[in-house]
């Protein structure tokens, strides 16, 4: 059995331009979760660590960054857990590449006649761990745009291998680039294809870049996005793992387990409140300051139908309440009260027609059709209006 810890896109040191004085919290916070991989694989006592790209944010960091990983990747290597790293895009192996100004194996002990701690390059595509009867393929690139497919002819590889006297039993592949999906990832830089992953003749390939943890199968081969470890950006709620991946089995027949394993602090809650309980602007601030917590972001959306005497400044509001969160939206998706004032009698057209659009508002939002409710709220918003007597510009 290979058992492996799966991580990618840590983004250390990244920038957080949107969280203000809270950037540099959240940049520890995703050390900590850097962190608490590492202590995963120690607790687990796995084989393998692999880093599917993008453990940095970018090419520039300072040394006391570089070295507080080499440091964990030293923990790991003195429980004898080998690491395998591939650059990503953000840490693009080019002329200006932090693996080229700092040797982040040597900064973890680890040294060349056993290696603990690689970084595959263009030079180096592959490592193959003896200790754990492995070969690991991680072909990159000098550019960020990736001349070709990294699995193009991998499959003659991992086949030519597996031909030899002495077969070497797993083979896991790395990748930092997105599966294709025709129109959404055509200009992405790193593309493969789910025929390129069947055919790679991998038991496990690696993936990195997409930052929500997500898992399939292309024919024989398993593969998944651990996604980032901690929330980069504040819409990434699926972000905050890693993977525990266990192959077992020999050539007739092998077996890919993979768990999902929360190492991220980062919460993410959505909150729809009724505009119609809403007393003030000073009460609500006091209901959501109970939900108090520096690790949540919360998206809180007002809907329903709010008094005419209901008055909201939303920028005010999240202001008032950042100290109490990591980020906190306030969205207002109620609409005036539209059937303010005396209705005409039923018995009228008028009558009958507002109340008739009323019921079928209700029955459209039950249904959960929004959009469609909304066009009968203008509509029975521009017949109040004519109704009134206002002037209506069409």
């Amino acid at each position: 059995m290979l058992r492996i810890i799966h991580t990618a896109d840590v983004h250390l040191g990244a920038r957080h331009d949107d969280l203000g004085e809270q950037a540099a919290a959240q940049r520890e916070c995703q050390f900590a979760a850097f962190r608490a991989a590492v202590d995963l694989a120690l607790s687990e006592k796995v084989d393998l660590f692999l880093i599917a790209g993008d453990l940095f944010d970018s090419n520039v960091q300072p040394r006391r960054s570089v070295e507080r990983v080499a440091a964990e990747l030293a923990r790991l290597a003195e429980s004898r857990i080998r690491t395998v790293i591939i650059p990503g895009t953000h840490d693009v192996y080019d002329r200006a590449s932090i693996y080229r100004a700092y040797d982040l194996a040597t900064l973890a002990g680890s040294n060349p006649a056993e290696p603990m701690v690689t970084v595959l390059d263009p030079d180096h595509p592959s490592i193959h761990l003896a200790a754990l009867d492995t070969i690991v393929h991680g072909r990159v690139f000098a550019t960020k745009r990736a001349p070709h497919s990294p699995l193009l002819d991998l499959a003659s590889d991992v086949v030519s291998a597996r031909a030899e006297e002495t077969p070497v039993t797993w083979h896991v592949g790395m990748v930092h680039g997105s599966i294709a999906i025709p129109g959404k990832t055509d200009r992405d830089e790193v593309v493969i294809t789910t025929e390129e992953i069947a055919a790679s003749g991998l038991d496990y390939l690696a993936l990195g870049h997409w930052h929500s943890t997500q898992s399939g199968k292309a024919g024989a081969v398993a593969y998944a996005y651990s996604g980032a470890p901690e929330a980069v950006a504040l819409d990434q709620d699926r972000a905050g793992k890693v993977l525990l991946v266990e192959l077992d089995g020999h050539a007739a027949e092998r077996t890919t387990t993979i768990k999902e394993v929360q190492v991220g602090r980062t919460r993410f809650d959505k909150l729809e409140i009724d505009a119609a309980t809403i007393a003030s602007q000073p009460a609500l601030v006091e209901l959501l300051a109970g939900k108090t917590d520096p690790d949540l972001v919360l998206d809180v959306r007002l809907v329903g139908v709010r008094r005419d005497d209901l008055d909201l400044d939303l920028d005010e509001m999240e202001i008032a309440l950042a100290p109490a969160f990591l980020k906190v939206r306030v969205r207002d998706a109620a609409v005036p009260a539209l059937t303010e004032g005396p209705l005409p009698s039923p018995d009228t057209i008028a009558g009958a027609f507002i109340r008739d659009l009323e019921a079928r508002i209700a029955v459209l939002e039950a249904a959960g059709s929004a959009a469609e409710a909304t066009e009968q709220r203008d509509a029975l918003r521009l017949g109040r209006l004519l109704l009134a007597g206002h002037e209506v510009s069409l």
